[in-house]
């Protein structure tokens, strides 16, 4: 192995990586045929790894081997604790597995732009300082503009996130959501398992990471505390999603009717709460009632009723940008990639039997 690596960075994404799968040292030790004395020095940074041995942990541990070699990028979102022996619990397992494939997904999208078939985005920054939630809904608003969307429903949120120069892959992880920022590139991962309005949401969520700026380099990472920041990017994410505008426009001079909300949630593609929370934002509706109607949520036949057909939901069948996909069916077609390599980059989008028959596209250069 490389002379001059630091092996305690590396020892450490081997311990959280371990932890990630619930594995104890000495499971680990067992699967790939070391002692669990040489597994501890290896968490410890204090014993090298040879290539087998590397080999053999990326396989226990599911990552690959660049994975726990190079160095891991800064992550802008991280929702819950680090994984550690002391926080070992679902979430916080569930969030490092989502950082694991949030890391793999960067390296998919750098080797394409490497490939030259697909371009980066600048990435879109809000300048002004955000040190509070009426300041992160306006750089929402901010954001609504710059993509030309006023005040309409977002068809897309992953074609905004891309507009943005953010690549979001849907996962079928548990978890919620992460993002990171690697030079010019910016990724996000989403999971697939929450409600359709809440995947929208966690998506938005992780784009105001990135319009706002880094968390702890930003007035708001300096001036807020965690959960401030976080209310603060929720509520970005929800005007994003939902303007007060659009809310209060529907309400006219009458009061907001419940049928009207369902309307608005239906159309903007919305969680319940996130509707609500909007619409008592936008001093339409006050707190108890808020509260009453919290409790039972719209049925599919309500929505229907509302609008005569029911909204079909986000981030569901398609894993990764359209854009990205055209730029892995390019390299695959001029025999940059593998056809096994393509089916891999597509991240279930598409199986092996889905691509043209061609024997002749086997040979990568």
């Amino acid at each position: 192995m490389a002379e001059g690596l630091d092996w305690r960075p590396v020892g450490e994404r081997v311990r959280q990586a371990r932890l990630s799968v619930g594995m104890s040292q000495q499971d680990l030790a067992r699967a790939v045929g070391l002692d669990r004395t040489m597994l501890a020095k290896i968490e410890a940074g204090t014993r090298r790894l040879d290539g087998l041995e590397l080999a053999r942990l990326s396989r226990a541990l599911r990552v690959s081997m660049e994975y726990l070699i190079e160095p891991r990028p800064a992550v802008l979102s991280r929702r819950v604790a680090p994984l550690t022996e002391e926080i070992d619990t679902e979430a916080a397992r569930s969030s490092e597995r989502l950082e694991i494939a949030m890391v793999k997904w960067l390296r998919n999208v750098q080797q394409l732009m490497g490939l030259g078939v697909l371009r980066a985005h600048p990435l879109l920054r809000y300048v002004q300082p955000v040190a509070s939630e009426a300041d992160a809904r306006l750089a929402a608003r901010w954001v609504r503009r710059q993509v030309g969307l006023s005040d309409g429903p977002l068809d897309s949120i992953m074609e905004v996130c891309e507009r943005a120069g953010q690549w979001v892959l849907v996962t079928d992880l548990p978890g919620d959501g992460a993002s990171l920022v690697d030079g010019d590139v910016a990724v996000a991962v989403v999971s697939t398992k929450g409600d359709p309005g809440r995947r929208r949401a966690t998506a938005a969520h992780e784009l105001g990471h990135l319009i706002i700026g880094d968390e702890y380099s930003s007035d708001l990472g300096v001036y807020a505390s965690r959960a401030d920041r976080e209310a603060a990017i929720d509520a970005f994410a929800a005007e994003l999603l939902l303007p007060e505008q659009a809310v209060a426009a529907v309400v006219g001079a009458g009061p907001l009717s419940r049928e009207q909300l369902i309307g608005l949630a239906a159309r903007y593609r919305t969680s319940w709460m996130l509707a609500l929370r909007q619409a008592e934002q936008a001093a339409v509706l006050d707190a108890a009632t808020r509260r009453v109607w919290s409790q039972a949520r719209p049925t599919r036949a309500e929505f229907m009723e509302a609008l005569g057909w029911a909204p079909q939901p986000d981030l569901a069948a398609v894993r990764v940008p359209p854009s990205y996909a055209h730029a892995v069916m390019e390299a695959w077609r001029t025999k940059r990639i593998t056809r096994v390599r393509a089916v891999e980059l597509m991240h279930g989008q598409i199986a092996e039997a889905d691509l043209p028959a061609d024997d002749d596209l086997e040979i990568a250069p």
